[in-house]
């Protein structure tokens, strides 16, 4: 059990809490929320850090410029791997609906226009096929290893472009400019209560994962009291009224404590998609 620091610490252990993203922007709201959460929960001043690019954000967590992120689980195995001692796993979300089982995992649905033809991922052969990053878990990485679990290395697709986010690749596939793409569930399901429209426009055709979802880190820079009143912050979220306003509109039930081994799936997959060719 992680005792909570006091407020009357903690404002002595830091200045400001810088805090970025790297998940796609409608999760931004959701972010900015939990950030203001951790001020008033750690009694300390926090910033929540969007108006730059989510690469340029990385770089501000990468250089210590900012001690805490939501990172993609992709990343995150680079970063550990890389430097072990730079940051720590402070929590990751469980979402509230049926399909993640109460487990901090998510799935990326693969989306095709409601009118298409397309039925099935075989179907997809030779399709227009869109992917967000290849940084991301649930829009590259996993995409590429179910096709080498079918044993397609290389053009399965008749064309592959880079979408630079979920959310455009949504918009691709909704305007015809492509046929499919692999959109992380989180994103699709906000993107589908701010755009409620996109329901009667898009079908899912299949879903791959589950994956590890996104964690949130820590940088190490941070005393080590401090990086276990965070942690204790998020993990009990859920027992505090303004904590569970946040995560219901957030489509969150909890955060829950992860370790690294959980992300060691992630690992194995990337080893297996490296070997795929767009």
């Amino acid at each position: 059990m992680i005792d909570c620091l006091p407020k009357e610490r903690a404002a002595k252990v830091t200045d400001t809490l810088s805090v970025i993203s790297i998940q796609s922007v409608n999760a931004d709201q959701s972010c900015a929320a939990i950030t203001e959460y951790l001020g008033q929960k750690l009694g300390i001043k926090t910033e929540f850090v969007d108006d730059v690019s989510w690469q340029a954000r990385e770089a501000l967590l990468d250089s210590g410029a900012a001690q805490l992120g939501w990172v993609c689980g992709l990343p995150y195995t680079w970063k550990a791997d890389d430097n072990p001692s730079a940051f720590e796993l402070v929590a990751a979300p469980v979402m509230a609906g049926a399909r993640y089982r109460q487990s901090p995992v998510y799935f990326s649905d693969v989306i095709v226009r409601r009118d298409s033809k397309f039925k099935t991922f075989e179907d997809l052969r030779g399709a227009r096929w869109a992917f967000n990053e290849p940084h991301s878990q649930s829009g590259h990485n996993i995409t590429r290893y179910h096709l080498a679990k079918r044993g397609e290395f290389k053009n399965f697709f008749g064309d592959v472009i880079e979408a630079g986010a979920h959310l455009t690749a949504i918009d691709l596939v909704l305007n015809g400019t492509i046929d499919a793409s692999a959109i992380d569930s989180t994103v699709l399901e906000i993107a589908a209560v701010e755009r409620p429209e996109i329901l009667s426009q898009l079908r899912v055709i299949d879903v791959l994962g589950p994956s590890p979802i996104p964690p949130w880190v820590v940088s190490t820079t941070l005393p080590l009291e401090l990086r276990n009143a965070v942690r204790c912050a998020f993990l009990n979220m859920h027992t505090t009224a303004e904590g569970r306003a946040i995560l219901a509109a957030s489509q969150m039930q909890k955060f829950a404590a992860v370790t690294d081994a959980d992300y060691d799936s992630i690992r194995k997959m990337e080893a297996l998609a490296r070997n795929v060719v767009w």
